[in-house]
């Protein structure tokens, strides 16, 4: 069965950080370009960052960039995405999404809440 799982989000207070989780069953997620977006309550989805399947480029939105790492664990499936410095205004449901010419998955979501 393919699946996209994200994991990881929760309530973290101002400065904290979050490792971010997209577990990947039933294909071969190093394969794909996968996208971590946001969708912060009442606003449209955006791209927070990018990892290629080829040669593992990077691409970050200015709004996380020098606080965000996109990274692979090929063994595990997964993708992360770690966050730090994290600020109230990176509140919203993440999204992870793998896609490769002919096919495009998406996860859940995993909430995050920044707040003191």
């Amino acid at each position: 069965q393919v699946q996209l799982v994200e994991s990881g989000g929760g309530l973290v207070q101002p400065g904290g950080s979050l490792r971010l989780s997209c577990a990947a069953s039933g294909f071969t997620l190093s394969s794909y370009d996968v996208r971590w977006y946001s969708q912060p309550p009442g606003k449209e989805r955006e791209l927070v960052a990018f990892i290629t399947g080829g040669d593992g480029s990077t691409y970050y939105a200015d709004s996380v960039k020098g606080r965000g790492t996109i990274s692979r664990d090929n063994a595990k499936n997964t993708v992360y995405l770690q966050m730090n410095r994290l600020k109230p205004e990176d509140t919203a449901v993440y999204y992870c999404n793998a896609a490769s010419i002919t096919r495009s998955y998406w996860g859940q979501g995993t909430q995050v809440t920044v707040s003191s």
